[in-house]
């Protein structure tokens, strides 16, 4: 079971400057939690993936539930319901909002902020599968509960239809997402015959394979010896060196975008005979 630690650290990995205030730490215990409280979060387990298809987030439910428990405010008021031509009264607009703002309250952390996830994006998960993985540490970094229960019920609760991933939770399939989650879910062991990776091979093997991949998929596959460097269209660093004021600037293009372009210094560098720019012209 899920169980989410706000404002906790002091291990030899973590360290704050502002004694942990904000901190969101998720940590896995299958034998964590009553067997009742475990069955709750069975079901809504199941719930989500029965109707994955129909709502792509998850609304932050197990989050939810640890909090309305721990804050124990009464959440009991009767909802109001009215009809197209009832009156909106005063007393109908104080029900109102005393019931938001006492679930506001019951969501809040006990240090003051409100926790939310960022799992929306499906490039986090399978490039933090494939770094443990070629450092020799999945099996150092995650047990076979976080594998088998919970990395792979992500990958597949958010498969698309059409046997692809998308960039985000809600987007289309695309090659990238589709190429990353099908390489991570073959890193945890699933073989060729699943269903839920043939469908993903299928809809790679249709749009004519994961060498058509961005920049991205195209590095990460580079990374496993699947591709060569030099098919990899430069991203040069060297752009960090322009005035901020330049619209080409790396700021101006979110963390993401900043981060990998310093990563990609790395096969930049593979083979000299690449143009430092020629990435504009590809």
């Amino acid at each position: 079971m899920w169980k989410l630690k706000i404002a906790e650290g002091h291990g030899p990995w973590l360290y704050s400057l502002n004694n942990f205030v904000g901190r969101q730490i998720w940590e896995f215990d299958p034998e964590d939690g009553t067997p009742e409280e475990r069955e709750e979060v069975r079901k809504v387990q199941e719930n989500f993936t029965k109707n994955r298809f129909r709502y792509k987030p998850n609304g932050d439910l197990l989050m939810r539930m640890q909090l309305i428990k721990e804050n124990q405010i009464d959440l009991s008021i009767p909802p109001v319901r009215l009809g197209e031509n009832e009156e909106v009264t005063c007393e109908v607009v104080t029900t109102a909002v005393r019931k938001s703002v006492r679930l506001n309250r019951a969501i809040q952390a006990k240090d003051g902020h409100w926790p939310v996830e960022n799992a929306g994006p499906l490039f986090f998960t399978p490039p933090l599968i494939m770094v443990l993985y070629f450092t020799g540490t999945l099996n150092f970094a995650l047990t076979p509960e976080h594998i088998v229960l919970e990395l792979l019920r992500y990958i597949t609760n958010h498969q698309n239809e059409d046997g692809g991933w998308g960039f985000h939770i809600d987007g289309y399939s695309t090659m990238l997402g589709t190429t990353v989650s099908y390489i991570s879910m073959h890193i945890l062991g699933v073989g060729p015959d699943d269903k839920a990776l043939a469908a993903g091979r299928k809809w790679i093997l249709d749009r004519g394979g994961a060498t058509y991949s961005p920049s991205w998929g195209k590095c990460y596959i580079s990374v496993f010896g699947l591709y060569e460097w030099s098919g990899c269209n430069p991203l040069p660093p060297e752009f960090w060196l322009f005035p901020s004021f330049f619209p080409m600037h790396l700021i101006k293009f979110g963390a993401t975008v900043e981060q990998f372009t310093c990563l990609c210094r790395i096969y930049t560098a593979q083979d000299f005979n690449h143009p430092l720019l020629t990435w504009f012209y590809n």
